[in-house]
């Protein structure tokens, strides 16, 4: 028939397994925002009640059930008490399967245990305590998120452990996870329960290091001032209040014990090698270009022990070194937003 005879538009047929794939993905979306309306958001510490906990047989769970039933139909038809007797405690099997599936999460308690930042392309790995508060043991908890899952624990009376769902970053700034699970196929693999959880919980992408950086601007020479932890002392010149960075070791202990205030001291004679990175001198890249190549110059300085300062629209830090300043100057880059720092 040719088109011109045709009067409604051809569209192209989806395939069966794309029909199922899209239709799953519907019923998905619409189970999660359910689950949302109804449990709403979860405090950082929630415990499953069984009101939580969701139970559906599995693939295996489903066979089982229709091999039972074939087997009661057959018993009824031959009339033979054996093979009542088998069908039955078939049944009771499957009858115990759902209850202890179930009752192997109602009780547990979840708790987010924070998450280290990474830098962009790399996995940050979400911490979650799962407790067992309950005198019975736990058995084949996972916790899953979309596209990542945990590994499987078992949880003695009383026993807590941290499980980690590693999640992909691209991007640099605040990932966050609206939503993960904890699931369980015990005891014989024929039910999956599981519950949903919505907590507030986040981590931070530091902007990813350039690989081809610029050298970055040359080290200025300031006399007097702070000394490096790497270098020997010389004549005594004084205290200063403490910045973040400074050694232990040149922390006036004395004065904080007769005065409360943290103070550090200070050397004449003492030559300190420091650096600025400024973000505006950084012309003819992109904002992203920008911070990722501010990233590569503080992780590279960081680990030669200098001090160094950084410049950006709306902040400023003072030259220091070690791991408070090193995260205080990236978190700094990883929230950079719209010309200037949050």
């Amino acid at each position: 028939m040719s088109s011109t005879l045709w009067p409604f538009p051809r569209t192209p047929l989806k395939s069966p397994r794309r029909l199922i794939s899209s239709l799953s993905s519907r019923v998905n979306a619409r189970a999660k925002r359910w689950a949302r309306k109804r449990q709403g958001s979860d405090p950082a510490t929630t415990r499953l009640g069984p009101g939580r906990v969701y139970i559906l047989p599995t693939g295996v769970g489903l066979i089982f059930g229709l091999m039972a039933f074939a087997m009661l139909m057959g018993s009824m038809n031959y009339n033979n008490n054996l093979s009542f007797v088998l069908t039955f405690v078939l049944i009771g099997i499957g009858f115990v399967s759902m209850h202890q599936c179930q009752r192997n999460l109602v009780g547990l308690e979840l708790t987010f245990a924070g998450a280290d930042p990474v830098f962009a392309g790399q996995a940050i790995r979400i911490r979650i305590a799962v407790t067992n508060q309950s005198k019975s043991a736990r058995y084949g908890i996972r916790l899953y998120a979309t596209d990542t899952s945990s590994d499987t624990h078992d949880l003695k009376p009383g026993e807590s452990k941290v499980f980690v769902l590693p999640l992909p970053t691209e991007r640099r700034g605040l990932i966050s996870l609206d939503r993960f699970g904890v699931r369980t196929l015990f005891p014989f693999e024929l039910f999956r329960s599981w519950a949903w959880l919505h907590m507030d919980i986040s981590g931070l992408v530091y902007p990813a290091p350039a690989e081809a950086a610029p050298e970055p601007p040359p080290t200025m020479t300031a006399h007097g001032h702070r000394q490096h932890d790497a270098r020997g002392e010389e004549d005594f010149a004084g205290l200063r209040r403490y910045h973040v960075g400074d050694s232990p070791r040149h922390v006036a202990w004395k004065a904080y014990a007769r005065s409360g205030q943290l103070l550090s001291k200070q050397f004449a004679g003492a030559d300190t090698s420091s650096q600025w990175f400024d973000f505006n001198e950084l012309a003819g890249l992109d904002v992203e270009q920008r911070l990722s190549v501010l990233t590569r110059w503080i992780v590279d300085t960081d680990r030669t022990l200098q001090d160094y300062g950084l410049r950006v629209p709306g902040a400023e830090f003072a030259p220091a070194h070690g791991e408070p300043h090193r995260r205080l100057t990236l978190e700094t880059l990883a929230l950079f937003e719209d010309g200037r720092s949050r």
